[in-house]
């Protein structure tokens, strides 16, 4: 199905809408991309589901939504692109720094300190490239 089809479905085309907002032009995005040649599925699946089904749910305003996204990461230890882009949108949702830094430090006695240091390490450059583009 094209995306031009798909877009005319409700649900995902909120979810699409949702994507771009957080993930516009970064590692999110080109994550997702990626997947579109050899799963196409998997990425209307996610419109449908993660983005429009879960993420943009009453109850939890975007910028919590993500940092709940950036600890589980954390705590899995092995998801560090998604890591990466969680990280991003949690910072255009309109996350703090310091809150996403608090929030990977609160994951040090369930995720272990290896995983921790390793997403504090992707938390640094995150902040550089952003740094870098202001």
């Amino acid at each position: 199905m094209t995306r031009q089809l798909l877009l005319r479905d409700k649900s995902y085309a909120r979810g699409f809408a949702l994507f771009e907002q957080l993930h516009g032009k970064h590692s999110g995005k080109q994550l997702a991309e990626s997947r579109e040649g050899v799963c196409p599925d998997f990425l209307t699946m996610t419109m449908q589901w993660a983005f429009a089904g879960v993420l943009d749910r009453p109850g939890l305003d975007l910028a919590t939504r993500e940092l709940v996204c950036v600890v589980s990461c954390v705590t899995l230890g092995y998801a560090l692109p998604q890591l990466r882009a969680h990280i991003e949108a949690a910072l255009v949702a309109g996350a703090s720094r310091e809150k996403i830094v608090e929030a990977i430090l609160q994951t040090l006695f369930y995720a272990g300190g290896a995983a921790v240091n390793n997403a504090l390490g992707i938390a640094a450059e995150v902040f550089d490239v952003k740094d870098e583009d202001a």
